[in-house]
Protein backbone atom coordinates (compact mmCIF):
# COMPACT_ATOMS: atom_id res chain seq x y z
CA UNK A 1 0.00 0.00 0.00
CA UNK A 2 1.53 2.90 -1.31
CA UNK A 3 1.58 6.24 1.15
CA UNK A 4 -1.33 8.92 0.76
CA UNK A 5 0.55 12.14 0.09
CA UNK A 6 -2.56 14.49 -1.19
CA UNK A 7 -4.63 16.63 1.26
CA UNK A 8 -7.76 16.64 -1.25
CA UNK A 9 -10.79 14.96 0.57
CA UNK A 10 -11.38 11.51 -0.87
CA UNK A 11 -13.88 9.37 0.90
CA UNK A 12 -13.67 6.56 -0.91
CA UNK A 13 -10.19 5.97 -0.52
CA UNK A 14 -10.39 6.54 3.26
CA UNK A 15 -13.63 3.90 3.24
CA UNK A 16 -11.19 1.70 1.46
CA UNK A 17 -8.89 1.67 3.86
CA UNK A 18 -10.82 1.43 7.22
CA UNK A 19 -11.98 -1.36 5.31
CA UNK A 20 -8.75 -2.93 4.87
CA UNK A 21 -8.03 -2.28 8.52
CA UNK A 22 -10.82 -3.73 9.93
CA UNK A 23 -10.52 -7.20 7.69
CA UNK A 24 -13.61 -6.61 5.91
CA UNK A 25 -11.53 -6.30 2.35
CA UNK A 26 -9.18 -8.43 0.97
CA UNK A 27 -7.14 -7.66 -2.62
CA UNK A 28 -9.04 -4.26 -3.91
CA UNK A 29 -10.49 -4.86 -7.50
CA UNK A 30 -12.00 -1.90 -9.08
CA UNK A 31 -12.78 -1.57 -13.00
CA UNK A 32 -13.45 1.60 -15.87
CA UNK A 33 -16.52 0.88 -17.54
CA UNK A 34 -16.92 3.08 -20.66
CA UNK A 35 -19.68 3.01 -23.48
CA UNK A 36 -17.69 2.62 -26.45
CA UNK A 37 -20.00 5.57 -28.17
CA UNK A 38 -17.66 8.36 -27.97
CA UNK A 39 -14.49 9.88 -26.78
CA UNK A 40 -13.64 10.29 -23.22
CA UNK A 41 -13.74 13.69 -21.83
CA UNK A 42 -12.24 15.15 -18.67
CA UNK A 43 -15.07 13.47 -16.48
CA UNK A 44 -13.73 10.36 -17.64
CA UNK A 45 -10.42 11.23 -16.67
CA UNK A 46 -11.68 11.43 -13.11
CA UNK A 47 -13.11 8.18 -13.02
CA UNK A 48 -9.79 6.63 -14.82
CA UNK A 49 -8.02 8.87 -11.86
CA UNK A 50 -9.96 7.55 -9.20
CA UNK A 51 -10.34 3.90 -10.39
CA UNK A 52 -6.51 3.09 -11.57
CA UNK A 53 -5.50 5.19 -8.12
CA UNK A 54 -7.61 3.19 -6.46
CA UNK A 55 -6.35 0.06 -7.61
CA UNK A 56 -2.55 1.91 -7.74
CA UNK A 57 -3.06 2.75 -4.03
CA UNK A 58 -4.19 -0.35 -2.45
CA UNK A 59 -1.99 -2.89 -4.71
CA UNK A 60 -4.93 -4.27 -6.62
CA UNK A 61 -5.99 -4.20 -9.92
CA UNK A 62 -7.98 -2.27 -11.93
CA UNK A 63 -10.04 -3.98 -15.08
CA UNK A 64 -11.04 -1.98 -18.57
CA UNK A 65 -14.01 -3.15 -19.83
CA UNK A 66 -16.46 -1.46 -22.16
CA UNK A 67 -20.29 -1.39 -21.50
CA UNK A 68 -21.14 -2.72 -25.07
CA UNK A 69 -24.65 -3.06 -24.86
CA UNK A 70 -26.10 -0.68 -27.74
CA UNK A 71 -24.96 -1.87 -30.88
CA UNK A 72 -26.32 0.71 -33.01
CA UNK A 73 -24.22 3.81 -31.50
CA UNK A 74 -21.27 2.01 -30.96
CA UNK A 75 -17.63 2.15 -33.08
CA UNK A 76 -14.28 0.11 -33.32
CA UNK A 77 -13.04 3.66 -33.32
CA UNK A 78 -14.31 4.70 -30.42
CA UNK A 79 -12.53 1.58 -28.56
CA UNK A 80 -9.37 2.32 -29.84
CA UNK A 81 -9.81 5.99 -28.96
CA UNK A 82 -10.59 5.11 -24.90
CA UNK A 83 -7.90 2.46 -25.21
CA UNK A 84 -5.33 5.32 -26.27
CA UNK A 85 -6.83 7.53 -23.75
CA UNK A 86 -5.94 5.45 -20.94
CA UNK A 87 -2.45 4.38 -22.29
CA UNK A 88 -1.51 8.00 -22.59
CA UNK A 89 -2.57 8.93 -18.64
CA UNK A 90 -0.18 6.34 -17.70
CA UNK A 91 -2.47 3.88 -16.26
CA UNK A 92 -2.37 -0.40 -17.37
CA UNK A 93 -5.45 -2.32 -16.60
CA UNK A 94 -5.12 -5.68 -15.20
CA UNK A 95 -5.62 -8.49 -17.59
CA UNK A 96 -6.71 -8.19 -21.18
CA UNK A 97 -9.49 -5.66 -22.17
CA UNK A 98 -12.94 -6.88 -21.20
CA UNK A 99 -16.23 -6.38 -23.07
CA UNK A 100 -19.87 -7.07 -21.55
CA UNK A 101 -20.06 -8.72 -24.68
CA UNK A 102 -18.14 -11.27 -23.89
CA UNK A 103 -20.99 -11.97 -20.48
CA UNK A 104 -23.68 -12.20 -23.07
CA UNK A 105 -24.37 -15.96 -23.12
CA UNK A 106 -24.31 -16.04 -19.31
CA UNK A 107 -26.85 -12.96 -19.01
CA UNK A 108 -28.94 -14.18 -21.28
CA UNK A 109 -28.59 -17.43 -19.15
CA UNK A 110 -29.89 -15.78 -15.73
CA UNK A 111 -32.25 -14.26 -17.31
CA UNK A 112 -33.85 -17.42 -17.95
CA UNK A 113 -33.15 -18.23 -14.34
CA UNK A 114 -35.01 -15.04 -13.49
CA UNK A 115 -38.03 -15.86 -15.57
CA UNK A 116 -38.19 -19.90 -14.25
CA UNK A 117 -38.13 -18.22 -10.49
CA UNK A 118 -41.38 -16.32 -11.80
CA UNK A 119 -39.13 -12.88 -11.15
CA UNK A 120 -39.20 -11.97 -15.02
CA UNK A 121 -41.63 -12.05 -17.73
CA UNK A 122 -42.18 -11.41 -21.48
CA UNK A 123 -44.14 -7.69 -21.97
CA UNK A 124 -45.99 -7.32 -24.85
CA UNK A 125 -46.97 -3.14 -23.84
CA UNK A 126 -45.33 -0.65 -26.32
CA UNK A 127 -42.59 1.59 -24.86
CA UNK A 128 -45.25 4.55 -24.88
CA UNK A 129 -47.31 2.00 -22.53
CA UNK A 130 -44.63 0.72 -20.70
CA UNK A 131 -43.89 4.62 -19.58
CA UNK A 132 -47.44 5.28 -19.03
CA UNK A 133 -47.99 2.29 -16.89
CA UNK A 134 -44.72 2.76 -14.92
CA UNK A 135 -46.69 5.75 -12.69
CA UNK A 136 -45.21 8.87 -11.55
CA UNK A 137 -42.86 9.87 -8.21
CA UNK A 138 -45.90 10.52 -6.61
CA UNK A 139 -48.49 7.82 -7.63
CA UNK A 140 -47.64 4.06 -7.77
CA UNK A 141 -47.12 2.51 -11.38
CA UNK A 142 -49.85 -0.18 -12.66
CA UNK A 143 -49.11 -4.15 -13.19
CA UNK A 144 -49.00 -5.01 -16.93
CA UNK A 145 -51.53 -7.54 -17.97
CA UNK A 146 -48.74 -9.71 -19.23
CA UNK A 147 -47.15 -9.52 -15.96
CA UNK A 148 -48.76 -12.89 -14.92
CA UNK A 149 -47.65 -15.29 -18.05
CA UNK A 150 -46.28 -18.51 -16.83
CA UNK A 151 -42.92 -19.48 -16.84
CA UNK A 152 -42.81 -21.66 -19.28
CA UNK A 153 -44.59 -19.06 -22.15
CA UNK A 154 -42.40 -16.17 -20.83
CA UNK A 155 -39.24 -18.75 -21.71
CA UNK A 156 -40.61 -19.81 -25.30
CA UNK A 157 -41.03 -15.72 -25.64
CA UNK A 158 -37.65 -15.24 -24.38
CA UNK A 159 -35.92 -17.49 -26.73
CA UNK A 160 -37.85 -16.41 -30.13
CA UNK A 161 -36.69 -13.09 -29.36
CA UNK A 162 -33.55 -14.10 -29.14
CA UNK A 163 -33.68 -15.58 -32.69
CA UNK A 164 -35.32 -12.59 -33.85
CA UNK A 165 -38.63 -13.69 -34.64
CA UNK A 166 -39.96 -10.24 -33.59
CA UNK A 167 -39.68 -6.69 -34.59
CA UNK A 168 -38.27 -4.30 -32.26
CA UNK A 169 -40.27 -2.54 -30.25
CA UNK A 170 -42.84 -5.15 -30.16
CA UNK A 171 -41.84 -7.32 -26.89
CA UNK A 172 -39.51 -6.59 -23.94
CA UNK A 173 -38.18 -9.21 -21.28
CA UNK A 174 -39.18 -7.55 -17.67
CA UNK A 175 -37.85 -8.09 -13.98
CA UNK A 176 -41.10 -8.53 -12.01
CA UNK A 177 -40.02 -6.72 -8.48
CA UNK A 178 -43.07 -3.74 -7.16
CA UNK A 179 -45.26 -1.46 -9.51
CA UNK A 180 -45.74 0.08 -6.38
CA UNK A 181 -41.91 0.80 -5.42
CA UNK A 182 -41.10 4.46 -4.07
CA UNK A 183 -37.84 3.86 -6.26
CA UNK A 184 -39.22 4.11 -10.13
CA UNK A 185 -35.95 2.59 -10.77
CA UNK A 186 -37.72 -0.84 -9.29
CA UNK A 187 -40.73 -0.52 -11.05
CA UNK A 188 -40.43 -4.14 -13.22
CA UNK A 189 -37.47 -2.10 -15.13
CA UNK A 190 -36.55 -3.55 -18.52
CA UNK A 191 -34.01 -6.33 -18.98
CA UNK A 192 -33.70 -7.03 -22.87
CA UNK A 193 -34.85 -5.02 -25.70
CA UNK A 194 -34.94 -6.11 -29.43
CA UNK A 195 -32.43 -4.81 -31.56
CA UNK A 196 -31.91 -6.30 -35.51
CA UNK A 197 -28.19 -4.73 -35.09
CA UNK A 198 -25.03 -6.31 -36.06
CA UNK A 199 -22.55 -5.47 -33.01
CA UNK A 200 -19.00 -4.75 -33.30
CA UNK A 201 -18.13 -7.98 -30.84
CA UNK A 202 -20.58 -10.48 -31.58
CA UNK A 203 -21.61 -9.86 -35.47
CA UNK A 204 -25.44 -10.88 -35.68
CA UNK A 205 -25.24 -13.98 -33.29
CA UNK A 206 -28.35 -11.54 -30.79
CA UNK A 207 -31.24 -10.16 -31.52
CA UNK A 208 -31.60 -8.87 -27.94
CA UNK A 209 -29.66 -6.98 -26.33
CA UNK A 210 -29.53 -6.79 -22.21
CA UNK A 211 -29.76 -2.73 -20.67
CA UNK A 212 -27.24 -1.48 -19.05
CA UNK A 213 -28.96 -1.82 -15.36
CA UNK A 214 -28.94 -5.77 -16.15
CA UNK A 215 -25.95 -5.62 -17.35
CA UNK A 216 -23.52 -3.60 -14.99
CA UNK A 217 -23.55 -5.65 -11.96
CA UNK A 218 -23.71 -8.94 -13.18
CA UNK A 219 -20.44 -8.33 -15.23
CA UNK A 220 -18.75 -6.66 -12.09
CA UNK A 221 -19.61 -10.18 -10.20
CA UNK A 222 -18.29 -12.25 -12.81
CA UNK A 223 -14.99 -10.12 -12.99
CA UNK A 224 -14.47 -10.30 -9.53
CA UNK A 225 -15.05 -6.54 -8.73
CA UNK A 226 -14.69 -5.31 -5.20
CA UNK A 227 -15.98 -1.72 -5.43
CA UNK A 228 -17.98 -0.45 -8.30
CA UNK A 229 -17.62 3.43 -8.48
CA UNK A 230 -19.98 5.35 -10.21
CA UNK A 231 -21.53 8.85 -10.10
CA UNK A 232 -24.53 10.17 -8.01
CA UNK A 233 -26.77 10.19 -10.79
CA UNK A 234 -26.67 5.85 -10.20
CA UNK A 235 -27.21 6.10 -7.01
CA UNK A 236 -31.14 5.35 -7.09
CA UNK A 237 -30.34 2.40 -9.32
CA UNK A 238 -27.71 1.12 -6.24
CA UNK A 239 -31.51 -1.16 -5.11
CA UNK A 240 -31.78 -2.17 -8.49
CA UNK A 241 -27.91 -3.44 -9.05
CA UNK A 242 -27.99 -5.15 -5.46
CA UNK A 243 -31.86 -6.90 -6.38
CA UNK A 244 -30.45 -8.37 -9.12
CA UNK A 245 -27.23 -9.62 -7.06
CA UNK A 246 -29.42 -10.82 -4.52
CA UNK A 247 -31.42 -13.09 -7.19
CA UNK A 248 -29.39 -14.29 -9.31
CA UNK A 249 -26.24 -17.03 -8.66
CA UNK A 250 -23.28 -14.71 -8.91
CA UNK A 251 -19.96 -15.72 -7.92
CA UNK A 252 -19.54 -12.22 -6.30
CA UNK A 253 -21.17 -9.40 -4.29
CA UNK A 254 -19.62 -6.54 -5.38
CA UNK A 255 -20.24 -3.24 -3.98
CA UNK A 256 -21.85 0.09 -5.37
CA UNK A 257 -20.48 3.39 -4.04
CA UNK A 258 -20.91 6.91 -5.74
CA UNK A 259 -19.10 10.63 -5.97
CA UNK A 260 -20.09 13.55 -7.28
CA UNK A 261 -19.55 13.81 -11.00
CA UNK A 262 -16.73 16.48 -12.57
CA UNK A 263 -18.27 19.98 -13.98
CA UNK A 264 -15.95 22.40 -15.16
CA UNK A 265 -17.41 25.79 -16.56
CA UNK A 266 -17.05 27.23 -19.85
CA UNK A 267 -17.75 23.35 -20.51
CA UNK A 268 -19.91 20.77 -22.00
CA UNK A 269 -19.38 17.30 -21.16
CA UNK A 270 -22.44 15.90 -22.33
CA UNK A 271 -21.41 13.01 -25.19
CA UNK A 272 -24.74 13.76 -27.28
CA UNK A 273 -23.96 17.62 -27.35
CA UNK A 274 -19.88 16.62 -27.92
CA UNK A 275 -20.75 14.39 -30.96
CA UNK A 276 -23.14 17.38 -32.13
CA UNK A 277 -20.28 19.72 -32.10
CA UNK A 278 -18.13 17.34 -34.10
CA UNK A 279 -21.06 15.74 -36.68
CA UNK A 280 -22.04 19.84 -37.45
CA UNK A 281 -18.21 20.37 -38.09
CA UNK A 282 -18.30 23.37 -35.21
CA UNK A 283 -14.92 22.13 -34.32
CA UNK A 284 -12.35 19.90 -36.02
CA UNK A 285 -13.25 16.46 -35.13
CA UNK A 286 -13.27 14.45 -31.14
CA UNK A 287 -9.52 15.86 -31.09
CA UNK A 288 -9.89 19.80 -31.39
CA UNK A 289 -8.26 21.36 -28.63
CA UNK A 290 -11.48 23.59 -27.19
CA UNK A 291 -13.22 20.19 -26.55
CA UNK A 292 -12.79 19.33 -23.02
CA UNK A 293 -12.08 15.40 -24.77
CA UNK A 294 -9.13 13.97 -23.13
CA UNK A 295 -7.69 13.34 -26.81
CA UNK A 296 -8.48 17.39 -27.51
CA UNK A 297 -6.33 18.14 -24.24
CA UNK A 298 -3.54 16.19 -25.52
CA UNK A 299 -3.89 17.72 -28.78
CA UNK A 300 -4.21 21.33 -27.47
CA UNK A 301 -0.64 20.27 -25.42
CA UNK A 302 -2.17 19.17 -21.75
CA UNK A 303 0.37 16.32 -20.30
CA UNK A 304 -0.97 13.01 -18.19
CA UNK A 305 0.68 14.29 -15.26
CA UNK A 306 -1.42 17.90 -15.63
CA UNK A 307 -4.90 16.24 -16.03
CA UNK A 308 -4.20 13.67 -12.61
CA UNK A 309 -3.03 16.61 -10.78
CA UNK A 310 -6.34 18.44 -11.30
CA UNK A 311 -8.40 15.19 -10.75
CA UNK A 312 -5.84 15.03 -7.63
CA UNK A 313 -6.75 18.63 -6.45
CA UNK A 314 -10.71 18.33 -6.38
CA UNK A 315 -10.90 15.43 -4.45
CA UNK A 316 -13.75 12.91 -4.64
CA UNK A 317 -16.58 13.63 -2.11
CA UNK A 318 -20.15 12.68 -2.17
CA UNK A 319 -21.32 16.83 -2.41
CA UNK A 320 -22.39 18.41 -5.57
CA UNK A 321 -19.67 20.79 -5.57
CA UNK A 322 -20.71 23.10 -8.54
CA UNK A 323 -19.00 24.11 -11.38
CA UNK A 324 -15.57 23.54 -10.86
CA UNK A 325 -13.59 26.77 -11.95
CA UNK A 326 -11.50 25.72 -15.22
CA UNK A 327 -8.73 28.04 -13.95
CA UNK A 328 -7.56 25.14 -11.77
CA UNK A 329 -7.16 23.09 -15.03
CA UNK A 330 -5.19 26.04 -16.70
CA UNK A 331 -3.48 26.25 -13.53
CA UNK A 332 -2.59 22.10 -13.09
CA UNK A 333 -1.07 22.30 -17.08
CA UNK A 334 0.60 25.72 -16.46
CA UNK A 335 2.99 24.38 -13.07
CA UNK A 336 3.57 21.60 -14.77
CA UNK A 337 4.49 22.99 -18.50
CA UNK A 338 6.39 25.80 -16.35
CA UNK A 339 9.28 23.17 -14.75
CA UNK A 340 9.25 20.77 -17.63
CA UNK A 341 8.65 22.97 -20.92
CA UNK A 342 11.89 23.94 -23.13
CA UNK A 343 11.90 27.79 -23.86
CA UNK A 344 11.81 29.34 -27.04
CA UNK A 345 11.60 32.87 -28.77
CA UNK A 346 8.54 33.09 -31.19
CA UNK A 347 6.96 36.17 -32.75
CA UNK A 348 3.16 36.23 -33.14
CA UNK A 349 2.29 39.78 -34.59
CA UNK A 350 6.02 40.20 -36.68
CA UNK A 351 7.02 43.91 -37.30
CA UNK A 352 10.75 44.31 -39.01
CA UNK A 353 12.79 45.80 -37.31
CA UNK A 354 16.32 46.91 -39.36
CA UNK A 355 19.61 47.10 -37.48
CA UNK A 356 21.29 49.32 -39.35
CA UNK A 357 24.32 50.21 -37.91
CA UNK A 358 25.60 46.10 -38.33
CA UNK A 359 26.98 45.19 -42.27
CA UNK A 360 24.31 42.76 -44.06
CA UNK A 361 25.95 40.13 -43.55
CA UNK A 362 26.43 40.54 -39.65
CA UNK A 363 25.67 37.44 -37.31
CA UNK A 364 26.24 36.32 -34.73
CA UNK A 365 24.68 32.88 -32.62
CA UNK A 366 24.12 32.81 -28.97
CA UNK A 367 23.90 29.64 -26.79
CA UNK A 368 21.25 29.86 -24.62
CA UNK A 369 19.84 27.55 -22.34
CA UNK A 370 16.96 25.31 -22.84
CA UNK A 371 15.44 25.98 -19.30
CA UNK A 372 16.78 28.25 -17.45
CA UNK A 373 16.24 25.72 -14.15
CA UNK A 374 17.14 22.88 -15.87
CA UNK A 375 20.71 21.44 -16.83
CA UNK A 376 19.13 18.47 -18.65
CA UNK A 377 18.24 20.21 -21.23
CA UNK A 378 19.91 20.52 -24.44
CA UNK A 379 21.47 24.27 -25.03
CA UNK A 380 19.70 25.74 -28.19
CA UNK A 381 21.52 28.47 -30.94
CA UNK A 382 19.64 31.59 -31.68
CA UNK A 383 21.39 33.50 -34.49
CA UNK A 384 21.42 37.11 -34.42
CA UNK A 385 21.30 38.81 -37.71
CA UNK A 386 20.89 42.39 -39.22
CA UNK A 387 16.90 42.09 -39.69
CA UNK A 388 14.88 40.56 -36.86
CA UNK A 389 11.43 40.95 -36.14
CA UNK A 390 9.92 41.46 -32.90
CA UNK A 391 6.16 41.55 -31.85
CA UNK A 392 4.44 44.57 -33.20
CA UNK A 393 2.65 44.68 -29.58
CA UNK A 394 6.22 46.14 -28.28
CA UNK A 395 6.24 49.03 -29.90
CA UNK A 396 4.15 52.32 -29.61
CA UNK A 397 4.74 55.76 -31.53
CA UNK A 398 3.28 57.70 -28.33
CA UNK A 399 3.71 55.11 -25.94
CA UNK A 400 2.22 55.82 -21.95
CA UNK A 401 4.45 56.76 -19.15
CA UNK A 402 5.09 52.93 -18.14
CA UNK A 403 5.82 51.62 -21.40
CA UNK A 404 9.01 50.33 -21.15
CA UNK A 405 9.37 48.80 -24.48
CA UNK A 406 10.37 50.14 -27.93
CA UNK A 407 9.32 53.44 -28.76
CA UNK A 408 10.78 56.20 -30.87
CA UNK A 409 14.34 57.42 -29.69
CA UNK A 410 13.94 54.78 -26.80
CA UNK A 411 16.16 51.55 -25.60
CA UNK A 412 15.29 47.93 -25.29
CA UNK A 413 17.35 44.93 -24.59
CA UNK A 414 16.48 42.22 -27.01
CA UNK A 415 16.19 39.30 -24.67
CA UNK A 416 20.05 37.28 -24.35
CA UNK A 417 21.44 40.08 -26.92
CA UNK A 418 22.43 43.50 -26.68
CA UNK A 419 20.43 46.72 -26.03
CA UNK A 420 19.17 48.51 -29.18
CA UNK A 421 17.13 52.20 -29.46
CA UNK A 422 14.16 52.85 -32.27
CA UNK A 423 15.94 55.32 -34.70
CA UNK A 424 13.71 56.21 -37.12
CA UNK A 425 9.69 54.47 -37.99
CA UNK A 426 9.14 53.45 -41.39
CA UNK A 427 5.41 53.37 -42.91
CA UNK A 428 3.33 51.98 -45.64
CA UNK A 429 1.08 54.13 -48.05
CA UNK A 430 -1.69 53.37 -45.44
CA UNK A 431 0.06 55.22 -43.29
CA UNK A 432 0.64 51.69 -40.77
CA UNK A 433 4.23 51.10 -39.62
CA UNK A 434 5.99 48.34 -41.79
CA UNK A 435 9.29 48.67 -40.33
CA UNK A 436 12.12 50.50 -38.05
CA UNK A 437 15.17 50.99 -38.37
CA UNK A 438 17.23 50.61 -34.84
CA UNK A 439 20.74 50.77 -33.45
CA UNK A 440 22.91 48.14 -31.54
CA UNK A 441 25.04 48.84 -28.88
CA UNK A 442 27.83 46.45 -28.84
CA UNK A 443 28.94 47.30 -25.39
CA UNK A 444 25.74 46.11 -23.53
CA UNK A 445 25.99 42.24 -24.10
CA UNK A 446 25.54 40.60 -20.60
CA UNK A 447 25.67 44.03 -18.94
CA UNK A 448 23.93 47.20 -18.58
CA UNK A 449 24.80 50.38 -20.60
CA UNK A 450 26.49 52.88 -18.95
CA UNK A 451 25.17 55.35 -17.16
CA UNK A 452 21.40 55.00 -17.91
CA UNK A 453 18.98 52.53 -17.11
CA UNK A 454 17.00 50.10 -19.42
CA UNK A 455 14.07 48.43 -18.23
CA UNK A 456 12.84 46.37 -21.04
CA UNK A 457 13.42 43.35 -22.37
CA UNK A 458 11.88 41.86 -25.54
CA UNK A 459 11.87 38.12 -27.63
CA UNK A 460 12.67 38.58 -30.98
CA UNK A 461 13.49 36.30 -34.23
CA UNK A 462 15.83 36.12 -36.82
CA UNK A 463 14.28 37.22 -39.63
CA UNK A 464 16.56 34.91 -41.94
CA UNK A 465 16.68 32.14 -40.06
CA UNK A 466 12.92 32.44 -38.26
CA UNK A 467 10.93 29.63 -38.35
CA UNK A 468 7.39 30.58 -40.50
CA UNK A 469 4.56 29.05 -38.12
CA UNK A 470 0.93 28.84 -37.67
CA UNK A 471 -0.05 29.63 -34.67
CA UNK A 472 -3.61 28.75 -33.44
CA UNK A 473 -4.87 30.63 -30.27
CA UNK A 474 -7.34 28.39 -28.39
CA UNK A 475 -9.71 29.74 -26.14
CA UNK A 476 -12.61 28.71 -24.33
CA UNK A 477 -15.92 27.35 -26.52
CA UNK A 478 -18.47 28.99 -24.45
CA UNK A 479 -18.82 32.60 -23.05
CA UNK A 480 -21.83 30.69 -20.91
CA UNK A 481 -20.21 29.34 -17.46
CA UNK A 482 -22.58 26.46 -18.06
CA UNK A 483 -23.95 26.89 -21.41
CA UNK A 484 -26.85 24.28 -21.28
CA UNK A 485 -28.30 25.24 -18.14
CA UNK A 486 -31.10 26.61 -19.92
CA UNK A 487 -33.00 23.81 -21.12
CA UNK A 488 -35.54 25.52 -23.14
CA UNK A 489 -32.09 27.51 -25.03
CA UNK A 490 -30.40 26.06 -27.56
CA UNK A 491 -26.79 26.03 -26.31
CA UNK A 492 -24.47 26.70 -29.86
CA UNK A 493 -25.81 30.39 -28.79
CA UNK A 494 -23.21 30.57 -26.44
CA UNK A 495 -20.40 29.67 -28.52
CA UNK A 496 -17.50 32.16 -28.53
CA UNK A 497 -16.51 33.34 -32.14
CA UNK A 498 -13.50 33.98 -30.83
CA UNK A 499 -12.38 30.56 -29.58
CA UNK A 500 -9.84 29.70 -32.03
CA UNK A 501 -8.01 32.53 -33.74
CA UNK A 502 -5.42 31.41 -35.96
CA UNK A 503 -2.21 34.00 -36.78
CA UNK A 504 1.14 33.49 -39.29
CA UNK A 505 4.21 33.63 -36.93
CA UNK A 506 7.98 33.82 -36.93
CA UNK A 507 9.84 31.23 -34.42
CA UNK A 508 13.27 30.86 -33.94
CA UNK A 509 15.61 27.95 -35.68
CA UNK A 510 15.10 25.74 -33.03
CA UNK A 511 11.23 25.08 -33.23
CA UNK A 512 11.92 23.74 -36.99
CA UNK A 513 12.72 20.31 -35.25
CA UNK A 514 9.87 20.21 -32.88
CA UNK A 515 8.27 16.76 -32.72
CA UNK A 516 4.42 16.29 -32.77
CA UNK A 517 3.01 17.17 -29.54
CA UNK A 518 6.58 18.43 -27.89
CA UNK A 519 5.74 21.42 -25.63
CA UNK A 520 7.36 25.11 -25.15
CA UNK A 521 6.92 27.83 -23.36
CA UNK A 522 7.19 30.63 -25.79
CA UNK A 523 8.81 33.38 -23.78
CA UNK A 524 6.69 36.79 -22.84
CA UNK A 525 4.03 34.79 -24.88
CA UNK A 526 2.46 31.22 -23.52
CA UNK A 527 2.58 27.40 -23.20
CA UNK A 528 2.04 25.90 -26.51
CA UNK A 529 2.08 22.74 -28.31
CA UNK A 530 3.36 21.35 -31.93
CA UNK A 531 0.03 19.68 -33.27
CA UNK A 532 0.00 16.58 -33.94
CA UNK A 533 -1.34 16.55 -37.28
CA UNK A 534 0.58 17.35 -40.54
CA UNK A 535 1.70 20.57 -41.32
CA UNK A 536 -0.40 23.42 -42.90
CA UNK A 537 1.38 24.46 -46.18
CA UNK A 538 4.51 23.52 -45.20
CA UNK A 539 4.54 25.51 -41.93
CA UNK A 540 4.80 24.23 -38.60
CA UNK A 541 1.28 24.73 -36.66
CA UNK A 542 1.35 25.07 -32.80
CA UNK A 543 -1.28 24.94 -30.42
CA UNK A 544 -1.87 27.54 -27.84
CA UNK A 545 -1.99 25.37 -24.75
CA UNK A 546 -2.65 28.13 -21.79
CA UNK A 547 -1.38 32.01 -21.40
CA UNK A 548 1.52 33.13 -18.67
CA UNK A 549 -0.72 34.46 -16.07
CA UNK A 550 -2.21 32.00 -13.23
CA UNK A 551 -5.96 33.34 -12.47
CA UNK A 552 -6.04 30.58 -10.13
CA UNK A 553 -3.13 31.04 -8.22
CA UNK A 554 -3.64 34.59 -7.44
CA UNK A 555 -7.11 33.65 -6.38
CA UNK A 556 -5.90 30.95 -4.01
CA UNK A 557 -2.90 33.76 -2.88
CA UNK A 558 -5.35 36.51 -2.09
CA UNK A 559 -7.54 33.41 0.18
CA UNK A 560 -4.84 32.53 1.89
CA UNK A 561 -3.77 36.06 2.78
CA UNK A 562 -7.84 36.70 3.99
CA UNK A 563 -7.30 33.48 6.40
CA UNK A 564 -4.24 34.65 7.50
CA UNK A 565 -5.53 37.97 8.40
CA UNK A 566 -8.87 36.00 9.76
CA UNK A 567 -6.33 33.87 12.23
Amino acid sequence: MTTDTTSAPNFIRNQIREEIEAGRSGKIVTRFPPEPNGFLHIGHAKSICLNFGLAEHFGGDCHLRFDDTNPAKEEQAYIDAIKADVHWLGFEWAGPVRFASDYFDQLYAWAQHLVREGKAYVDDLSPDEIREYRGTLTEAGTPSPYRERRADENLDLLERMRTGEFAEGEKVLRAKIDMAAPNINLRDPILYRIRHASHHQTGDKWKIYPSYDFTHGQSDAIEGVTHSICTLEFEDHRPLYEWFLDNLPVPATPRQIEFARLNVNYTLTSKRKLKLLVDENIVDGWDDPRLPTISGMRRRGYTPASIRKFCEMIGVTRADGGLVDIAMLYHAIRADLEDNAPRAMAVLKPLKVVLSNVPEDFEEVYEVLGHPAREDMAVRKVPLTREIYIDRDDFMEEPPKKFFRLAPGKEVRLRNSYVIRCDEVVKDAAGEVSELHCSVDFDTLGKNPEGRKVKGVIHWVSAVHGVPMEVRLYDNLFLEEQPDKDRDADFLEHLNPESLVVVQAIGEPSLAAAEPESRFQFERVGYFCADRHASRDGKRVFNRTVGLKDGWAKVQKKEQSQNDNKG
